[in-house]
Formats: C-alpha cells, structure tokens, sequence
C-alpha cells in the first residue's frame, strides 16, 4: 500500500485528537467540543453556565484554565502523532469577568517542535470580547497516542 498523502495523515490525525478530547471523562463536566482546524491551531467550543460560577456570581477561574488549557494543548498536540503531551506550565491572564453561555477558545501554537512546545490560546465571550488569555509550555510524554481510549485514526 501506497503511504497516506501528509496531507490525509495530518487530518487523520486531526480528527483522532477530536474524538480523544470527546472521549475525555472531564469533559462530561463542562460541555464543550474541538475543532482542529489545521496544524498548530485548535478552537474548542464551551457552553458554560452557573455551575462553574465562584460566590461572586461569574465563572471560577479553574474554569477559565481549564478552557485556555485544552486550546493551547491541542493547538500544541496537533503536530506530534506519536505521544500525548503534557502541560508542564501555563500562565493566565484574566481581563473580565465571564458570565453563562457561549465561549470560544482558540489555540496556537507559538514554537518548538522536538521536546518543548509552547503555544498559546484566548477565550471570547459571547459578544466577541476577549475575556482571558493564556500560553503554555508543553512536553511530550512516553504515553502512546495510539494506546488512548478515544484517539481512533
């Protein structure tokens, strides 16, 4: 058999990611789904609601990182497709607070390709308002791609 064109394997690979971040059990806690939307890019889309709320009354900041994490991780992972990547760092900035309803997290990719990888992600509120900003380094791990429940090419 002929080898996949890099273009089919990229995809495949794309769509494998999806389907291991919608198998994920924390996701059952804050609905959301992923879209890879081409190498080093990843936008996650997230209905969050009072659930997530702190006593102040706008979403917990646990929250926010989760959402800023998964972008930039997946944003990050799209171009390994051998292991599984590992947030070693994340810094976040909060610029408002976050009410229920529709958020956008869009990750990318900043740099490094062999050990590290930093890359970064924003969330937008439902107005088209930047509400928070993150950037992560992450570094690949032993664990296989290809041994997840839910990473299926």
């Amino acid at each position: 058999m002929p080898p996949e064109p890099a273009s089919q394997g990229a995809a495949a690979h794309h769509r494998a990611l999806e389907s291991l971040y919608a198998a994920a059990p924390i996701n059952r806690l804050f609905p959301s789904t992923l879209s890879i939307t081409g190498e080093g890019t990843a936008t996650i889309r997230f209905d969050v609601g009072e659930n997530v709320y702190h006593a102040g009354g706008a979403v917990h900041g646990t929250a926010y990182f989760k959402m800023l994490d998964d972008a930039a991780f997946y944003a990050a992972n799209s171009l390994v497709t051998d292991r599984f990547l590992l947030t070693t760092a994340f810094n976040l900035l909060f610029t408002r607070p976050l009410k229920q309803g529709p958020v956008v997290a869009e990750g990318r990719w900043i740099s490094g390709r062999r050990r590290v990888f930093v890359a970064e992600a924003r969330l937008v509120d439902a107005d088209g308002e930047e509400v928070a900003r993150g950037t992560g380094t992450f570094m690949r791990s032993q664990i296989a791609l290809s041994t997840l429940p839910g990473y299926a090419r």
